[in-house]
């Protein structure tokens, strides 16, 4: 079961837009350091907060939080002293099975096996609407309904964010401008205008004049969202937002930034896989960076190395 203290710090990373996954033993079989219902959260950079297993559960657990992280759908991840045949190398690969499963063996393991649930938390792209009209109001309200986190911003004072999909200007004339540039020179997916077709060609003119280039007003969706015949508030709105979806399911999910890369490897000389993380135990072998789990792993690859080097 997950802490008080642990549930508060889950929280405060939603609150703060921050993408983690929570990690929870669903089996746990002697012996092991480890009993059900053990609760640990991990981050985008590999920490991870509370307890799961030793150091070389750890390993495992970090290496497959970060892949659920990264593809937003949840792990049960089988942590085990030796693996079914074929188990591990499409474990290697960070390939789940038609369950939602992968299997890993971890030599370090006492005979015991461990079963851990990867949950990811990403938050909802972020939709940034600039206005107060009726329009923006209506494009907030239905926006919630699509799972986005559609949210009323200040044109004058833009500042988007790694993994914010969308920005819908529906201000009628007001901080129009500025919420445009900062819009497209931040690379969001979509930028939308609400405007005639009239008026958005003056606006459109104006960010010309301003210096803003051909290629970066040709993003903007003026008139904002797709061509329905749409007249009242809502019916603007949902045309819209439908454009937003259509954006969204047609590229790569838009998640936040997640630094540590989702990448594994293998262990050489135990076979186990790790994370290749910055964190993780490493050394360089020529333009290669070989990872390990402990020291002692490392300690006997750099020895067989400069036993091979000397051999030479």
């Amino acid at each position: 079961m997950i802490s008080a203290a642990l549930s508060r710090r889950a929280d405060e990373l939603a609150t703060a837009g921050v993408a983690y996954v929570t990690a929870t033993v669903v089996r746990a079989q002697s012996p092991t350091s480890v009993e059900a219902g053990n609760v640990a959260l991990v981050l985008g950079d590999g920490t991870i907060e509370g307890f799961v297993g030793g150091a070389c559960a750890e390993h495992s657990v970090r290496a497959y939080a970060l892949q659920a992280l990264q593809g937003g759908e949840p792990v049960l991840l089988r942590i085990l002293p030796s693996a079914e045949a074929g188990a591990q190398d499409a474990a290697a690969e960070g390939v789940a099975g038609e369950d939602g499963a992968v299997t890993v063996q971890n030599p370090c393991l006492s005979d015991g096996a461990i079963e851990v649930f990867l949950e990811p938390s990403v938050p909802a792209p972020r939709v940034l609407v600039v206005g107060e009209t009726p329009i923006a109001g209506a494009v907030l309200r239905i926006g919630a309904e699509l799972g986005l986190d559609a949210v009323g911003v200040n044109g004058g004072c833009l500042d988007p964010r790694p993994g914010d999909l969308a920005l819908v200007v529906a201000a009628h004339g007001r901080d129009e401008l500025d919420a445009l540039r900062r819009g497209l020179e931040s690379g969001l997916p979509y930028v939308g205008l609400v405007a005639s077709v009239k008026r958005g060609a003056g606006v459109i003119d104006e960010l010309r004049g301003d210096g803003v280039s051909p290629e970066l007003l040709e993003r903007i969706d003026v008139p904002a969202g797709i061509a329905i015949g749409a007249r009242t508030p809502a019916e603007i709105a949902l045309a819209i937002l439908a454009r937003i979806v259509a954006v969204r399911r047609a590229s790569a999910p838009v998640r936040p930034a997640v630094s540590a890369s989702a990448a594994t490897a293998v262990d050489p000389i135990c076979g186990m896989v790790v994370a290749a993380v910055p964190g993780t135990l490493s050394v360089q072998d020529g333009d290669e960076t070989v990872y390990f789990c402990c020291e002692g792993c490392r300690a006997t690859f750099e020895a067989r190395h400069e036993h091979a080097v000397a051999g030479d």
